[in-house]
């Protein structure tokens, strides 16, 4: 499978630690970089494919295949992003592992015993960065038109605040959750979460509504939308024969 944006990178087990790269991304313990970025630790946590996405109904296309190749294309984009040290996959999806062989800086974490999103969340920031050493972020796996420049922008924007959160398109659900240097993690992901995330902290990020970053997916109408801004290969692949 031949990486989305060019980069290739050996993926890591749960067992690595976080090796920023040098030059213009080398970063030092606390997360200071020397062209002053601070490099991130991502983390997203992705259901089994067989009970993922179970309101994405679209005609010819298995569900699974497609909740797969989602979350693919989500991986992709977010190893591309020049904020990014590391992307931790938090799943129990052995499919998808094998699948995202070719996407680099990634790094396998089993979901385990962990039960729902901020436990599954909460499990991979724990195994990378107990001690909130880098600043961390939590990023949902269902953005399928997702380009590392709109994640950058909103990491950029979350670089200066203890904790963050982008709405996602309709404005009551979150996409992505930030906790800065030293920031004790936390996040409520769900139905209604936006509203959750500013009560425990976060400041909203004044991200534009045609991000890529806010168009999540769960059901075919929200697919359609995220398909207008340009969706990544693997997922316009799987849907090409329906619009062909």
């Amino acid at each position: 499978m031949t990486p989305l944006f060019g980069r290739r990178k050996q993926n890591s087990t749960d067992s690595d630690a976080v090796r920023p790269e040098s030059g213009a991304r080398a970063a030092s313990i606390d997360g200071s970089v020397e062209s002053r970025r601070p490099l991130w630790v991502v983390v997203v946590p992705v259901k089994p494919s067989a009970r993922a996405k179970s309101r994405l109904d679209v005609d010819g296309v298995r569900r699974a295949d497609l909740a797969r190749a989602i979350a693919l294309d989500t991986l992709a984009a977010a190893t591309a992003c020049e904020l990014v040290a590391q992307v931790v996959v938090v799943t129990d999806d052995a499919a998808l592992a094998r699948e995202a062989a070719m996407i680099p800086s990634l790094r396998f974490v089993p979901e385990g015993d962990a039960r729902g999103l901020d436990a599954a969340v909460a499990a991979g920031v724990a195994s990378i960065d107990p001690s909130g050493r880098m600043p961390r972020a939590a990023l949902l796996g269902d953005l399928p038109a997702l380009q590392p420049a709109d994640l950058a922008d909103a990491l950029r924007a979350a670089a200066s605040l203890p904790r963050a959160v982008v709405p996602d398109a309709e404005g009551t659900g979150s996409t992505l959750v930030t906790a800065g240097i030293g920031v004790e993690w936390a996040s409520s992901f769900g139905d209604g979460s936006f509203a959750r995330h500013v009560a425990l902290g976060c400041q909203a990020l004044q991200i534009p509504d045609a991000s890529t970053l806010r168009r999540d997916v769960d059901t075919a109408a929200q697919l359609d939308a995220a398909r207008t801004l340009g969706l990544g290969p693997r997922t316009a692949a799987l849907l090409a024969p329906r619009f062909s």
